[in-house]
């Protein structure tokens, strides 16, 4: 991400060549910024939806319709700029529904600062919001149309790629060749969770749009709509808690609602768009929604999803015996591993008395805090954090089975505590199989005393999969930080979700009524207060009118929770649940090897537009013309041979796991990853000369391979005359003095 700030950095640089109408400036870097400090450069990445003009040639970049007679610049940059481009229009449309929301934007850009005689590419970058999951997008320039599509993997055999991802959940897509002046149309829908807090669900979006994209007021009236919608799918009182942009109710139908937005601003919005609500529950309460299948292609069964909300009825907390489980293998090295020891300390802080714990780290070796639980009070607290400070250190390969084995077995003696492992990785290895039978024999032979076993991966080069049923057989919670900047806070919100239980050992009474009743998850999970338990499946048969779900309090008394069927017709459950099945249902393909299930996969991939790891996205380019004189010419039933071109977005699966790089203990792979220090001389002086920019490329061998020959001697020579000529000093004494001064 540092090379997209100092991209941008450079894009605003350039636009000062710009001379707007009216005579105003042009858009500025904002004050104080310096190349290279992660707070600065953090001021530049995107927190809204974007477009950027990828500029290589800065002598295009001028005012489409006024010339600004700018002094003609020479060369090429390499790595581009990014030139944000102004923004006329957007609408927002929001569709809350159980723990999901649905987004739909809508935006207008126009290619400012190119002028009409060139082109330049034009990249979109969408940022989305808490576990966001890009369901498609549609871009229009002219009579050109780009859109989406999520297919087969094996149907892939197009060679043109583009990047789909920038960084995780920040979508980002390319359009090729876009003229100066054009306007950009494009509408983006993705997915994503809500927060749940203290029982108030909360949707929130970037919407934050520096100053810099904003058109001049003579030029543009910019229009700002936002549509939102909240179906909380019970039968009970909507009461709203707050919002950030102002909203006017439309109607409200028991516990439905709509609000809108609509106004013409000075100036776009600068602050994240947040709506608060909360469901009227005095004590534990719930529902069954059923939906009868729209689908006869993968699964004729219909659907259900039973989602119970924890109440404000301030119920007892479970007791807790913890035991941390730490890959501090060679991997984890430097802040990886050291954000995982700030949360684990913080979680131990959040430790009361009467709950246990332990804390194991685990490489090729095995290191335990105590040979078995040890009470919470403030010595022993203490003594475990002088402890992780003298012992998380990185070294060594990855082994999982034998810590998981040993906290298994610490937690054998807890008898009057909930007992919960918390195991945290960075890597893949090559008994995940056996570990996953283990943990399911070890479980069921301990029945409803087996311990809850909550997983997090770290990185990309871990399996998400495996992780992910590890979790979902032991009845706990599955999380992932897929940045470095993000670690600390997802693991922390991933133990307080799963550490704060109030009802255990959960079943639900309706298999007698049914033919057959298929939950997604392995098992049903325990409610927390942290988040309403949510989980859907499939069934055969007529549900009753009411269905009792029971489980297990804090002090073992038995609790029953009536939940009342609802057959819904208004809220989608397939689209609701489709990321959350898929992943489930690929960790199950994934144990089982069930190439049925895999088909079962694709097709609710391919039905929902919701990516998996057995189909792909591509982004199909369409001639509107061509392709309406093709349709009026084409005779009925044959295929015509100008068919759209495709291109296949990369970057936006996880995969399953890097045993190589595992074994090989690679740095934990993350999608904010630094370039390698080699290519720095390359970036800096790639503006300078296309000449010399071609040459820094064989210089970058020169370094690599610690060696130098005549012909690299006579090269080097002739690159630092270069830039020595172009005035380029920094860069020369960069590519002839290694960067020291002479």
């Amino acid at each position: 991400m540092e090379d997209f700030a100092r991209a941008v950095e450079d894009g605003l640089k350039l636009s000062k060549r710009l001379v707007l109408p009216g005579g105003l400036p042009p858009p500025r870097p904002p004050a104080g910024m310096e190349r290279g400090p992660d707070a600065a450069a953090a001021l530049l990445l995107p927190a809204a939806p974007m477009a950027y003009a990828v500029v290589s040639d800065p002598g295009a970049v001028d005012t489409p319709d006024v010339p600004s007679y700018q002094p003609y610049v020479y060369g090429r940059l390499d790595p581009p700029a990014l030139i944000p481009l102004q923004m006329k229009e957007i609408d927002l449309a929001v569709d809350c529904a159980l723990d999901t929301a649905a987004v739909t934007l809508r935006a207008r850009w126009w290619l400012h600062c190119i002028t009409r005689s060139r082109e330049c590419d034009v990249r979109l970058v969408v940022p989305m919001g808490e576990q966001g999951s890009i369901l498609g997008a549609e871009v229009t320039v002219g009579r050109m149309s780009y859109n989406t599509q999520v297919t087969e993997v094996e149907d892939q055999t197009m060679e043109n790629t583009m990047k789909g991802i920038l960084k995780p959940h920040m979508f980002c897509l390319t359009i090729p060749q876009v003229e100066g002046g054009a306007d950009i149309v494009a509408t983006v829908r993705w997915s994503q969770k809500l927060h749940y807090d203290n029982g108030r669900f909360t949707v929130d979006i970037p919407f934050r749009f520096p100053y810099y994209v904003n058109p001049l007021p003579k030029v543009f009236m910019k229009r700002e709509k936002i549509q939102l919608t909240v179906n909380s799918g019970f039968s009970k009182e909507v009461l709203l808690q707050g919002t950030s942009h102002s909203l006017k109710e439309k109607a409200r139908q028991g516990d439905k609602l709509s609000f809108l937005h609509e106004a013409v601003v000075e100036n776009w919005s600068n602050k994240d768009f947040t709506f608060s609500y909360s469901v009227y529950s005095g004590d534990l309460s719930g529902g069954i929604h059923v939906q009868p299948s729209i689908s006869q292609d993968y699964d004729d069964r219909d659907t259900f999803s039973i989602f119970i909300l924890p109440g404000s009825g301030n119920r007892k907390v479970f007791k807790k015996a913890v035991v941390f489980v730490v890959d501090t293998s060679g991997s984890m090295k430097g802040k990886p591993l050291e954000n995982v020891k700030n949360a684990v300390s913080t979680a131990l802080s959040e430790l009361v008395q009467g709950d246990y714990f332990n804390i194991i780290t685990f490489n090729e070796e095995l290191h335990s805090f105590s040979s078995c639980l040890e009470k919470v009070n403030e010595k022993a607290i203490a003594s475990a954090n002088d402890w992780m400070n003298a012992n998380f250190v990185a070294e060594g390969g990855t082994d999982i089975m034998h810590p998981l084995n040993e906290a298994m077995a610490l937690l054998s003696s807890a008898h009057d505590a909930l007992p919960q492992i918390f195991l945290m990785t960075d890597g893949s290895v090559d008994d995940e199989h056996d570990i996953c039978q283990t943990v399911k024999n070890e479980l069921l032979s301990r029945g409803s005393k087996s311990p809850r076993i909550s997983t997090f991966g770290l990185g990309l080069y871990c399996n998400h999969y495996f992780l992910r049923m590890v979790a979902s057989i032991g009845k706990g919670h599955f999380d992932a930080a897929l940045e470095t900047g993000s670690i600390e806070s997802r693991i922390l919100k991933w133990f307080r979700k799963a550490s704060n239980t109030i009802v255990a050992n959960i079943s639900i009474d309706a298999t007698g009524h049914l033919n057959d009743f298929e939950v997604d998850s392995e098992y049903i999970p325990d409610i927390s207060t942290q988040c309403p338990l949510c989980i859907s499946g499939k069934y055969q048969g007529k549900f009753p009118e009411t269905v009792v779900a029971t489980g297990y309090l804090a002090d073992m008394t038995e609790i029953s929770i009536e939940l009342k069927v609802q057959h819904i017709t208004d809220m989608p459950l397939d689209n609701i649940f489709a990321a959350q099945q898929i992943a489930l249902l690929t960790a199950k393909a994934w144990l089982s090897a069930d190439k049925q299930l895999e088909r079962k996969v694709i097709k609710l991939s391919i039905e929902n537009s919701v990516l998996s790891e057995y189909t792909s996205m591509v982004v199909l380019q369409t001639n509107l013309d061509a392709a309406q004189k093709q349709v009026k010419q084409k005779p009925k039933g044959r295929t015509g041979a100008n068919e759209p071109l495709r291109f296949q977005l990369h970057g936006l699966k996880l995969g399953f796991g890097d045993k190589a790089a595992t074994r090989e203990n690679l740095l934990t792979a993350f999608g904010d990853e630094k370039p390698l220090e080699m290519l720095k001389i390359f970036k800096k002086a790639g503006g300078c000369c296309s000449r010399v920019a071609d040459c820094l490329c064989c210089m970058c061998c020169i370094k690599a391979c610690n060696r130098m020959n005549d012909q690299c001697a006579i090269l080097l020579a002739q690159v630092c005359a270069a830039l020595s000529c172009l005035g380029c000093y920094e860069c020369c004494a960069e590519v002839c003095c290694g960067g020291s001064e002479s």
